[in-house]
């Protein structure tokens, strides 16, 4: 029962294309999966609307702790569970963190987006340093330009390891597909490759992505074990 919770307070950042993406092929391997939406565009909301019904994905469009945590609780074994949080340090942001077994930080090659992701992760921090709640957690290079080099995301990625901070190895590549996708309400399956650009790439890099991100969680997750302990972290949100 993996919570993957998505998170950067700045809007635009890649959260909701992150969700997306890795909702449609964790449905695909034949994994439920919950999205709750807690953007206040509800843009993952409308796409999914728009999409049509898929039987092993359902989303949660009005959110708040209480009824995410009740969601948690009440979670299958098997299901997975994906939190893409608004642009912004709340409550909500707090405890959504606090129950993930990984949290990823999608960050764009912009000083606003860093800003964000480094409010995520000093929440992360202050929340372990309350409470003792070790919080596994990466930042996803997002929207990348495909024309970057290997030398350019390398150097990006050491400067962010002499941080210490961890950086997933596949990036989100910008493609025309991931916009089309929102655009047109559809799945990357169900775009024309005949009108998408580079459908073939993109598809092969959600796969990556997901992959990557599937290998990044415990092998066994016991809920239990990441029950936040509420004792005045919530507050400093």
């Amino acid at each position: 029962m993996p919570v993957i919770t998505i998170a950067n307070t700045k809007g635009g950042a890649g959260k909701t294309t992150a969700a997306a993406l890795l909702t449609l092929e964790l449905s695909k391997r034949g994994y439920a999966v919950t999205v709750f939406d807690s953007d206040p565009q509800k843009w993952i909301s409308q796409w999914l609307e728009t999409a049509g019904h898929h039987p092993l994905i359902n989303v949660v469009s009005h959110v708040t702790p209480a009824s995410l945590e009740c969601h948690i609780r009440d979670m299958r074994p098997n299901d997975y569970f994906i939190i893409d949080l608004a642009g912004e340090k709340n409550q909500i942001t707090a405890t959504a963190l606090a129950y993930s077994h990984h949290v990823l930080i999608p960050v764009q090659g912009s000083g606003m987006d860093a800003k964000g992701a480094a409010k995520i992760l000093d929440l992360i921090a202050q929340i372990r340093q309350q409470t003792g709640l070790v919080i596994p957690h990466s930042v996803l290079l997002s929207r990348v330009n495909p024309m970057v080099t290997t030398r350019s995301m390398l150097a990006i990625k050491g400067l962010l390891a002499q941080r210490g901070v961890e950086v997933m190895a596949t990036p989100i590549i910008e493609r025309a597909a991931y916009r089309d996708m929102f655009d047109l309400g559809r799945s990357l399956y169900e775009l024309d490759p005949e009108k998408c650009s580079n459908l073939d790439k993109a598809m092969s890099n959600a796969r990556d992505f997901s992959d990557e991100v599937l290998k990044l969680l415990p092998s066994r997750i016991i809920s239990s074990s990441r029950a936040p302990r509420h004792n005045g972290w919530n507050r400093a949100a």
